[in-house]
């Protein structure tokens, strides 16, 4: 016997009761978005695999260790699953000239992402994540707006212990001061770093202040401070931004040791972080990177954004008890029963017609017994059943049959099941207006 086959390791099933509840959370997150004039875009999952190279960094966790890359078979080009969306999102900006187009552009995806790591809560190989990204403004008032709008969700969404750490990383040739420092620091301090950093020291030491080793804090904590490199114009928008934050009610903490993953950051970074996840504790994060769109081929261009993992957020979610986060099973207005060949063909049309007027039907399928049939109309809470038999459908009449009020069951002509069912319905929940009743409507094409 064939073993049975199972998902990838890290690659979870959504299952119904658990999706009712991702679409609860991403109708809250498409509303917001919406609030702040943030519009959708759509990338591929699969990209040319030198993009993330070029944008995240060669000498990167992500693209050393993480990243599910290949060749294609048959072409022989290098892909790689998206590790993270601001790379795909700047390169679709780039091709489709969005910004010279039409301007600055507020945009937001969703989707999976995949990295190849240890499967773990909070963190899988594929995972999901919402990103937000903001092209072509230069200011830090679009750094304070994504803060704020991070603010605002979790408001929405109950979070009240999820607090703010940002710092500012400068510009290209303030990072590159402090790089120098801080090669000269580790360097004297080499045998104390472990071998992960070592390697890292001359490629990529800003990365060593991002270490979680025990062992290496001290040191990290003594490190020269970028604080101490930015010039007057990092340091005056990163000014500019704590003051709008305070303005807003913000609160946060600064964190010279906040560097991020990704090397395309620049000035403004920033976690939203929780306590209740753990070592996973970021559910949010980004910044601005200022250099990415010109570093992947497009003209000089502003940028700042940031992702939130989604699988962490409804963790918060479902653990903190703030929020209602249970959906209810959907339960039908009207289950349609039927038996019999002739009353099937009526029991489709009469779905669509009650269809038609706005209400949720359940058309029993797979045959049965009127008793059995009864039995899954009740369990299913609709609050009406509609009875069609060989001796309705020989006359084109349906039976009514209420399962939450009181009242008999009756039968009327088909020509009358909208206007009939409304009316019974509509003291419960009111029905759309303009409705079109009578045999013309619901499936109009085919006879019964």
């Amino acid at each position: 016997m064939s073993q049975t086959l199972q998902a990838v390791r890290g690659m979870n099933d959504i299952l119904p009761e658990e999706a009712e509840i991702w679409e609860n959370f991403e109708d809250i997150v498409r509303d917001w978005l919406k609030g702040y004039g943030y519009r959708p875009l759509r990338m591929p999952i699969l990209e040319p695999e030198p993009l993330f190279r070029r944008a995240i960094g060669e000498v990167t966790d992500i693209v050393e260790k993480e990243m599910y890359a290949f060749e294609d078979a048959l072409n022989g080009e290098r892909l790689a699953l998206r590790p993270e969306g601001t790379a795909g999102c700047v390169r679709a900006a780039i091709q489709h000239n969005l910004v010279a187009a039409g301007g600055p552009q507020r945009l937001y995806y969703q989707g999976p992402m995949f990295r190849h790591e240890r499967p773990q809560k909070g963190r899988y190989r594929q995972f999901h994540q919402i990103g937000v990204e903001a092209l072509g403004f230069a200011g830090p008032d679009i750094d304070a707006e994504l803060i704020i709008m991070g603010a605002r969700l979790w408001g929405q969404l109950g979070f009240s212990d999820v607090k703010l750490e940002i710092n500012s990383l400068g510009s290209t040739e303030e990072r590159a001061r402090h790089r120098a420092a801080l090669v000269a620091y580790f360097e004297s301090n080499r045998d104390s770093l472990d071998e992960d950093s070592q390697r890292r020291l001359l490629a990529n030491p800003l990365r060593i202040l991002d270490s979680k080793n025990p062992a290496m804090q001290e040191i990290i904590e003594a490190a020269p401070k970028l604080a101490e490199y930015l010039g007057d114009e990092s340091r005056e928008h990163f000014e500019a931004l704590q003051a709008l934050l305070g303005e807003a009610g913000v609160t946060w903490r600064l964190n010279h040791r906040l560097v991020r993953g990704l090397d395309y950051y620049n000035r403004t970074v920033f976690e939203w972080v929780s306590g209740r996840l753990g070592a996973q504790g970021t559910v949010c994060a980004g910044g601005r990177y200022d250099g990415l769109v010109s570093q992947l081929g497009g003209k000089p261009m502003p940028a700042a954004g940031f992702a939130m993992g989604v699988e962490r957020l409804l963790a918060l979610w479902r653990e903190g008890g703030e929020v209602e986060y249970a959906v209810e099973r959907p339960i039908p207005h009207v289950y349609v029963v039927n038996n019999g060949e002739q009353a099937q063909r009526l029991a489709f049309r009469a779905a669509e017609v009650l269809r038609d007027i706005g209400l949720d039907v359940l058309l029993h399928c797979g045959g049965g017994s009127f008793k059995s049939q009864m039995k899954k109309a009740d369990a299913s809470g609709a609050i009406l059943a509609l009875v069609i038999g060989e001796d309705e459908a020989a006359v084109s009449e349906v039976a009514i049959k209420p399962l939450r009020m009181g009242g008999e069951q009756r039968r009327i002509p088909f020509r009358d099941l909208a206007e009939t069912v409304a009316g019974s319905l509509y003291e419960i929940e009111p029905l759309p207006e303009d409705i079109e009743f009578g045999v013309g409507a619901g499936v109009k094409n085919g006879s019964v």
